[in-house]
């Protein structure tokens, strides 16, 4: 999740991150992670989030910009190799599906050229 600062709306955490906001704190499948007061009047402060989900949370200062990671359950290994889903346009425009690829290995690749 990219984000300009670290108060979101709970809409925009969850289509971000695929968790929902629940009275009893943020929830995905079988697991809720208690949150507390870090969500208030439909807002949640993304730092006290990102440290009670164990999710990296990291600045870059050159943009002024914030990037959340994905949860990982003990803080340091993906509880899942599954990846989000992932649409692209492919070399002559089509688009094309991560998914379709399920049930292989995949390695993705990206770059950026600044």
């Amino acid at each position: 999740m990219i984000l300009r600062d670290l108060d979101a709306g709970t809409d925009e955490f969850e289509r971000a991150t695929g968790w929902k906001i629940r009275p009893e704190g943020a929830c995905r499948g079988d697991v809720c992670v208690p949150l507390g007061d870090a969500v208030r009047d439909g807002r949640i402060d993304v730092a006290a989030a990102s440290q009670r989900m164990g999710m990296p949370l990291v600045r870059d200062d050159q943009h002024d910009l914030w990037a959340l990671g994905p949860w990982t359950g003990s803080g340091r290994a993906l509880v899942s190799a599954e990846a989000p889903e992932l649409a692209l346009p492919d070399l002559d425009g089509d688009e094309f599906r991560l998914s379709s690829l399920r049930g292989q290995k995949v390695l993705v690749l990206s770059w950026a050229p600044y």
